[in-house]
């Protein structure tokens, strides 16, 4: 079986605040160590916070981590986004299912739960943004180990002699 390689990823959260953005921002860092580059964005289901940057503590636990998310900009998902991405990865099952209901039917299967997709484990990214600073720290801690397994099971998806997509995913 072929498999349409992937070179564009979206992540989404609620408001694209919290979650997504650190998912967009750490998977960006991750690309960068593996010596890989993708088309990375982040969005919302919901609009409210568009144009704004990160909460204040996600950017906080990136950059104790040496990532910087603090130039990025929330927006909402646009229809366009279901073909201009090759994987769409909600962190909760709330996000999953407002985008499978989003998206046109022959691009539902772009639509994965990122946990799920990235390590196998169906839990959902849980959204920090009424909790403290802990809170944050565990769901970066989080994004980075389902981050580094992404970055393996996409580099897997291409075989490096063939060039052929394989049927791992």
């Amino acid at each position: 079986m072929s498999i349409k390689p992937i070179n564009s990823v979206l992540f989404v959260c609620l408001g694209n605040i919290c979650r997504s953005p650190l998912a967009e921002g750490v998977f960006r860092a991750v690309l960068a160590e593996h010596g890989r580059g993708l088309v990375i964005d982040s969005a919302g289901t919901g609009g409210w916070h568009a144009g704004q940057e990160p909460d204040r503590r996600s950017i906080a636990v990136a950059a104790k981590h040496g990532v910087d998310i603090s130039r990025q900009r929330a927006r909402k998902v646009l229809p366009e986004d279901f073909s201009r991405f090759d994987l769409i990865l909600g962190m909760d099952r709330a996000n999953v299912r407002d985008l499978k209901a989003l998206a046109p039917h022959v691009l539902r299967d772009r639509v994965h739960l990122y946990l799920d997709f990235a390590t196998g484990n169906a839990v959902d990214v849980p959204d920090p943004y009424y909790d403290g600073a802990e809170a944050f720290a565990s769901v970066y801690r989080m994004i980075r180990e389902a981050s580094e397994a992404l970055a393996k099971r996409l580099e897997a998806i291409v075989s490096p002699t063939s060039g052929q997509a394989s049927s791992t995913m």
